[in-house]
């Protein structure tokens, strides 16, 4: 009875965006839906309309049930070694420069199979102009970049990505329409989070850096209920206020956990801004972020210039100075 409870408060939470189980659990809602109820049912009206049926219908239920079960095992789109086509499905525009893209994963139970922490390859072949000739060719060009989704929404994966003028990943996806594929390839990437991998994380994103920190931040609040209790800072800088990307799901992660704290740092601040101002100096990290300790860890995403000068800032206060090519047991971690 408890398993059957539980089951349908697993719906509920789906619905609500709340769940905690993965959507492959024995008692995702996918299961409770197309198995276990449709399998009540029939076997109750059978039993009800002639209880000699019965052994049957308990038949036919347990094979309607393997099959579910089968058709909704997790399945992992990723390859690490080939590109494969996905199409895009949906865009959502944030700003002038920057949308949501959704790609579809071959079936509604397939995941991306890309663990916390890692990101993805995009390629496209296209015309490269070199600065120094003039002349344009068409090239492969790859781009890496981490989705704001996780292996937790099945059916499909998100990128958050700004068009930039010089950008050519960038810009080639802003040309996309509905029905159109990208290539990718993956996971790649040093950085695997497991919970209570650190005591606390201390991060620092500029612009569409924000994308593996969030990642992260989600895994860390789904996992509460199971025992992590990882603390998090965040510094998150940009130009103007309308750059700030993701601001609404920010606050209200913060909302939910305690446990996690935002403080927002802009170039060209509006009348009566309360937070940061300029660049993000050594003092606003040693302000605002864990100091120096065997289980904290720094993490830096962002332009490369706001990368080079925050290894140099965190190497100043005494953490450990960051390679010039990350690894899981850096103290500073650059993604």
């Amino acid at each position: 009875m408890t398993k059957i409870v539980d089951a349908l408060t697993t719906i509920t939470d789906v619905v609500t965006g709340k769940s905690t189980t993965k959507p492959t659990s024995p008692f995702a809602a996918q299961y409770v839906a197309f198995v276990y109820l449709p399998s009540a049912i029939l076997i109750a009206s059978t039993a009800a309309i002639n209880i000699t049926y019965t052994p049957l219908a308990v038949l036919v239920a347990i094979a309607l049930g393997s099959y579910q079960f089968y058709a909704n095992q997790e399945r992992k789109a990723l390859d690490p070694t080939t590109y494969q086509s996905f199409p895009l499905t949906a865009k959502t525009v944030i700003s002038h420069n920057t949308a949501i893209y959704r790609f579809a994963l071959p079936t509604p139970t397939t995941i991306l199979g890309l663990p916390i922490g890692q990101h993805i390859s995009l390629a496209a072949s296209l015309p490269v102009t070199d600065p120094k000739t003039g002349s344009t060719e068409t090239k492969e060009v790859v781009r890496s970049y981490t989705p704001i989704s996780s292996d937790w929404e099945p059916g499909h994966f998100d990128l958050l990505i700004k068009s930039y003028p010089t950008g050519n990943i960038s810009r080639h996806l802003a040309t996309l329409s509905v029905g159109d594929s990208m290539r990718v390839k993956g996971p790649k990437g040093a950085m695997v989070y497991t919970p209570n991998m650190v005591r606390r994380f201390g991060m620092v994103a500029g612009g569409t850096g924000i994308t593996p920190m969030l990642q992260i931040v989600r895994a860390i609040l789904r996992g509460r209920s199971k025992g992590d209790r990882t603390e998090v800072d965040l510094i998150f800088a940009n130009v103007d206020e309308k750059d700030i990307l993701l601001r609404s799901d920010l606050r209200g992660l913060e909302d939910e956990d305690g446990g996690f704290r935002v403080h927002y740092v802009l170039n060209n601040p509006p009348e009566k801004w309360s937070g940061g101002v300029g660049f993000v100096t050594a003092e606003m990290i040693k302000q605002y972020l864990p100091p120096p300790a065997k289980d904290i860890k720094i993490l830096i995403c962002g332009p490369p210039p706001m990368v080079s000068a925050l290894k140099k800032a965190t190497e100043s206060l005494g953490y450990d100075k960051a390679r010039p090519v990350s690894k899981l047991e850096d103290m500073v971690f650059c993604f």
